[in-house]
């Protein structure tokens, strides 16, 4: 029996919202999967994190701790997926699940050579490249400093942006959708 992506993301809502001690943790783990090379194609952890924000408008749950734990989660993430890159420069493009995708690296190439660090912090709002940026800026030996300053900032923003509408627009959400 297969489970589609609308029941998980449901259920881990379920789950989050009768167990709130969970939402740092699970949002920081989610965070982190949406923006690792690899772990990003197979958790479409976006949906949920929209639907955490919606839950934490409408139960009270703290923002600031809920947005700093997506904020380190994916800034960890992008982290690793640029020393991923930085480490294995070619190799990287015959490793599953990319051999899968063998477009998403020379997209996320012609990205990151356009923008530069502007594409690092401009990939991490667009899904695919969000974990395919970080990685080929690391296989172009992207300054160390430079990409860390885009990941960061970035991550601080993209959490907010990620979180902020549900958590600060949770009652017209809980209308619309009859939570």
């Amino acid at each position: 029996m297969s489970i589609d992506t609308a029941e998980w993301a449901q259920a881990i809502l379920t789950f989050l919202r009768t167990n709130q001690g969970w939402v740092a943790p699970i949002v920081f783990a989610l965070a982190f999967a949406e923006s690792l090379a690899f772990i990003a194609l197979l958790v479409p952890a976006t949906v949920i994190l929209w639907g955490v924000g919606a839950m934490i408008g409408a139960s009270g749950i703290s923002f600031l701790p809920v947005w700093f734990a997506a904020m380190l989660g994916a800034a960890l993430g992008d982290w690793l997926s640029y020393w991923l890159g930085y480490h294995y420069h070619d190799k990287i493009a015959r490793m599953w699940p990319l051999t899968k995708y063998p477009d998403l690296l020379p997209k996320g190439h012609v990205f990151f050579e356009k923008w530069g660090a502007a594409g690092v912090f401009i990939g991490r709002f667009f899904g695919p490249l969000r974990a395919a940026v970080p990685l080929v800026a690391g296989a172009c030996q992207m300054d160390r400093l430079t990409f860390q300053i885009a990941n960061w900032s970035s991550a601080v923003v993209w959490a907010a942006v990620t979180l902020g509408p549900g958590a600060f627009g949770a009652e017209w959400l809980k209308n619309y959708f009859h939570w």
